[in-house]
């Protein structure tokens, strides 16, 4: 079975060593050190985690390079960004927020993965991000927070 790539944002990083978040993001984060994920990574979460703690990126070097996806922002994902902003799925201000979404969906992630439900997790939101990612030729993005990952096995 072909492993899902997913795109992992950096409020989920934090959300390990969180007492609000950690009993779903800590399982997450086992699931890709047993090999379940390939984790996309980006510029964007580099420079998002370069001021973090340093417990924040210790977790990060510790995922295996084999497992990890290293992306490029590019014009395309920039133009992208940038319509989600003009047709006000989000505000000005949520521009990186937009760049994550647009590499994600550029680069045919499997999902996304986030904490952060005022401008990603969001049914409003995603369906905005979606309508633009159909009209430009892009298929849906899946965006999901690490709790709609929890591994519950195979009890009826």
């Amino acid at each position: 079975m072909k492993k899902q790539r997913i795109y992992i944002d950096t409020s989920v990083f934090g959300g390990y060593f969180d007492a609000e978040f950690e009993q779903y993001t800590r399982p997450l984060f086992n699931r890709i050190e047993k090999g379940e994920f390939i984790v996309l990574f980006s510029p964007i979460t580099q420079d998002e985690l370069e001021n973090a703690p340093t417990q924040v990126k210790n977790l990060v070097i510790n995922i295996k390079l084999s497992q990890t996806e290293f992306l490029e922002t590019t014009e395309e994902t920039v133009e992208l960004a940038t319509e989600y902003i003009a047709e006000k799925v989000v505000g000005e201000t949520s521009f990186v927020d937009c760049l994550h979404i647009a590499l994600a969906t550029i680069n045919r992630a499997d999902l996304l993965v986030s904490w952060n439900f005022k401008h990603i997790v969001n049914i409003e939101r995603i369906r905005g991000y979606n309508a633009i990612n159909i009209k430009n030729g892009y298929q849906q993005l899946e965006i999901r927070s690490p709790r709609d990952l929890m591994n519950y096995g195979n009890e009826a």
